[in-house]
């Protein structure tokens, strides 16, 4: 994750309004807004996060090239990449430093460090080992899972996919940073899971897909997180020793991240659950 030492929300110490964004179709289910407004109004910041739907760039370019624009959860429009969304090969965040001529926007990817602080959680709060990982899908959401998996501590780490073609292009991508393994079935176990992360929708999945996977003690996140309740977190649960974490929890967690590479301050996680508690209800919700 890029280091932040400075913020462009702010002229000679004092924060100026900024417009954030979700840029994308079909998002108007999102609670982004939730959660990043509430942070802004608990640490009375002049910013405001909203919805854009938006086909392409060239319907946001206007807002983008404002100087009132602070960032945007989105996958493209960014002028350079971060380190490790390079590394990872895809980006959800838009970071804007300087000003004027000096302005850059720069992509950078904020879902493998909410995973990462996942897993950290989990292993400290638990004291279990985490050594040998499972992700589900060879999206794009996938390679931040991998990549979490191995700045984690990871030894092991498998990937499924239901196209093993794209799997396999995902694994050498990462070749010169760590080892994947390609499975053809998540039940081709070669030793038992103790991470196990979901990236594809749950409404393409079936229970049956994971029935058998699940031994010993371990944490399975599912990223999808409509509906709340998924397939792989039904058959985790049902698999006693085993930690599930829904898809909310990790949008809570790689948004703290945006907000702090945002505005230069750390996330008011209290404010911010509470207000997505008040929105979707607070089941598994947790401070992480």
């Amino acid at each position: 994750m890029a280091t932040i030492t400075s913020t462009p929300s702010e002229v000679n110490g004092i924060a100026v309004a900024k417009e954030f964004y979700i840029f994308g179709n079909g998002i108007s289910f999102s609670i982004s807004p939730t959660i990043h407004n509430a942070g802004f109004k608990h640490e009375q910041l002049p910013y405001r996060y909203q919805i854009r739907e938006s086909p392409g760039i060239d319907e946001v370019a206007h807002l983008i090239e404002r100087e009132d624009f602070g960032g945007a959860s989105v996958h493209k429009f960014c002028q350079q990449q971060s380190k490790t969304a390079m590394a990872i090969g895809a980006i959800n965040t838009l970071v804007v430093s300087g000003q004027g001529p000096n302005r850059v926007i720069t992509g950078d990817n904020t879902d493998w460090s909410g995973l990462h602080s996942i897993i950290e959680y989990y292993k400290n709060s638990t004291g279990r080992p985490a050594e040998t990982g499972l992700v589900l899908g060879a999206g794009g959401a996938s390679r931040a899972a991998l990549y979490a998996m191995h700045q984690a501590g990871l030894k092991e780490i498998y990937l499924v996919n239901r196209t093993k073609a794209v799997a396999e292009a995902v694994r050498q991508q990462f070749s010169d940073y760590f080892k994947i393994t390609v499975l053809d079935s998540a039940k081709d176990m070669p030793r038992e899971y103790d991470v196990v992360i979901g990236t594809v929708p749950a409404h393409v999945t079936a229970d049956e897909q994971f029935e058998g996977i699940f031994h010993g003690h371990g944490l399975c996140i599912d990223m999808s997180y409509k509906p709340r309740q998924t397939p792989l977190l039904a058959v985790a649960q049902r698999s006693e020793g085993w930690v599930t974490v829904p898809g909310v929890q990790v949008l809570l967690s790689q948004a703290f991240d945006q907000y702090r590479l945002w505005t230069g301050r750390e996330a008011p996680r209290k404010a911010i659950v509470d207000a997505v508690v008040a929105r979707e209800g607070g089941d598994q919700i947790q401070k992480l």
